[in-house]
């Protein structure tokens, strides 16, 4: 494919920040897409917003508050307990249809820029059951989506297969360890760098940090 431009879905958290720095390095026009859908803490827009700044790439912020409306969750609601899937069922952080719409929606952006390849950081290692997050829901929707528009998108997930401590290692090799340690925002507390330290999110990404540091040394 002769398209040299791309889009990454960003959340200004720490897989998509990587990403960002790996399209960065691939790509000779790259921009961003964040999603506003009123997510529990404001903070992810404006870390991304920043992380955007620094790095010197366009960002479209798109209202997408319709979902917030449809999907209320421990994401979208601060009166909802955030809590790990248990007996086989979703943690209290997944939103149905967010990755469905948001890869969409990336596409349709594409389309008006005339970006034929779409990053998205999702992961099936370490994907706390998301099942929006699976390769093979990925495939599926890039089908649909060439299918849809009659063009030629390619879904890039250069996370898939990697595991927390393998993301903190492709950081490193991207020349982004220190940045993605200390400007991103992973934590469901809305804590940027290395967060609370006790939400699932900075549980998996503290866990996957010391695995990598200790293989580092």
């Amino acid at each position: 494919m002769q398209n040299n431009k791309a889009i990454v879905v960003f959340s200004g958290g720490q897989d998509s920040t990587t990403c960002l720095f790996w399209a960065l390095e691939r790509f000779e026009h790259v921009e961003v897409v964040t999603f506003d859908y009123q997510q529990r803490h404001q903070e992810e827009i404006e870390v991304a917003q920043r992380i955007a700044e620094k790095l010197g790439v366009k960002q479209t912020i798109l209202d997408m508050s319709l979902l917030n409306q449809l999907a209320p969750n421990a994401l979208t609601r601060s009166d909802q307990a955030i809590e790990e899937g248990k007996g086989g069922e979703l943690p209290s952080t997944f939103v149905p249809g967010r990755n469905l719409l948001f890869l969409s929606f990336a596409t349709i952006l594409g389309r008006q820029i005339d970006a034929k390849h779409i990053v998205t950081g999702v992961c099936e290692t370490d994907f706390s059951g998301y099942p929006d997050c699976r390769d093979i829901f990925i495939k599926s929707l890039n089908v649909s989506l060439n299918l849809s528009m009659d063009d030629q998108f390619v879904i890039h997930t250069p996370l898939m297969w990697l595991n927390k401590a393998e993301t903190w290692e492709l950081a490193d090799e991207l020349d982004a360890f220190e940045f993605v340690r200390e400007e991103t925002l992973t934590c469901y507390n809305g804590i940027k760098g290395d967060g609370c330290g006790e939400c699932p999110a900075c549980k998996l990404r503290k866990r996957g940090l010391e695995q990598y540091l200790t293989k580092r040394t």
